[in-house]
Order: C-alpha cells, then sequence, then structure tokens
C-alpha cells in the first residue's frame, strides 16, 4: 500500500492532504516531535524526542518506493528522491532530481546570506491559490504512483 508521509511540524495543508489521500486509498502517516502534537483520527501519527533532524530521519527510514512526502525541507527531500519517493511542498512545488541541486544551492547560499547578517523575507501569507496549486500537483502525484506502483507490480 502506498504511503503519505508528512513532515507535519508547520505544514498548512494537513487536513487537505489527509482527504485527497483517502480517496486514492494511500495510507497517511504524519510525523512531528514532541514540541508539536498532531494527531487526526484518519492517520497514524508517529511522535519522535525534539532533537535536530529527529523526524527527518525517522520520516526517511519509513520511506517505500512510489511513496509520497510532504515537506518543505529541500535536505529531507533530498533524502526522500535518494529512496524512490515522490515529494511536493505546501504550495504544489514538486520536488525533483532535477530540480533538488539548485533548491538546495538556494538554501545554502541563503543561510551564508544570514550569517553574514542579512535578512531574507519571510514566506508571504498564505492564499487559496497555494491550497488550489498544491491540491492539483498532490492528486498528479497520486495518480503518478498508483500507477508506477501498478506498473512494477508492487500494487
Amino acid at each position: 500500500m502506498l504511503q503519505l508521509l508528512i513532515d507535519a511540524d508547520a505544514c498548512p495543508v494537513t487536513d487537505l492532504a489527509l482527504s485527497i489521500s483517502s480517496h486514492y486509498e494511500i495510507k497517511p502517516i504524519l510525523f512531528c516531535d514532541t514540541s508539536h502534537r498532531i494527531e487526526r483520527e484518519n492517520a497514524i501519527t508517529i511522535m519522535v524526542p525534539k532533537g535536530p533532524d529527529s523526524v527527518d530521519f525517522k520520516l526517511v527510514n519509513a520511506i517505500t518506493k512510489f511513496d509520497i512526502v510532504i515537506t518543505q525541507d529541500y535536505g529531507l527531500a533530498a533524502m526522500c528522491l535518494a529512496k524512490g519517493a515522490f515529494v511536493v511542498d505546501q504550495n504544489g512545488r514538486e520536488m525533483t532530481s532535477e530540480n533538488i541541486d539548485q533548491l538546495l544551492a538556494f538554501r545554502y547560499e541563503s543561510a551564508k546570506f544570514r550569517r553574514a547578517g542579512g535578512r531574507t523575507k519571510g514566506p508571504k501569507k498564505r492564499t487559496e491559490e497555494n491550497n488550489l496549486s498544491f491540491e492539483r500537483k498532490f492528486r498528479q502525484i497520486c495518480e503518478r504512483a498508483i500507477s508506477m506502483k501498478r506498473e512494477v507490480g508492487l500494487d
């Protein structure tokens, strides 16, 4: 069975993703640390002790090929892609082997700029268009993951 693994700390599309994944019969799993108690009736919650990257490593260890991951963390996305997962952020941007290096480089340059005393803008206020973009891309990824898993006989 396909899994939906959500990096649930500060994920604004958790409920939307759970609703959509239920239509595709994809098993949802929420990952959070002990400082964020995130539970939903129709999902498994895996809580890990608070610590740097503790959620990320627990999530990566639970991935099987063709699973779907929702995260805005480029480092986590890179690890998920390496395990054969599909990765999308909360705004519907799919992270792939073609764009992850550029995203990681941007993250590195932004961090370097901030360490040197520079200021970067925070995220823009979330809009309904963000939710619609996420929903469209997430549905596409669900269908692609199901199709690919079927093609290789893993369903």
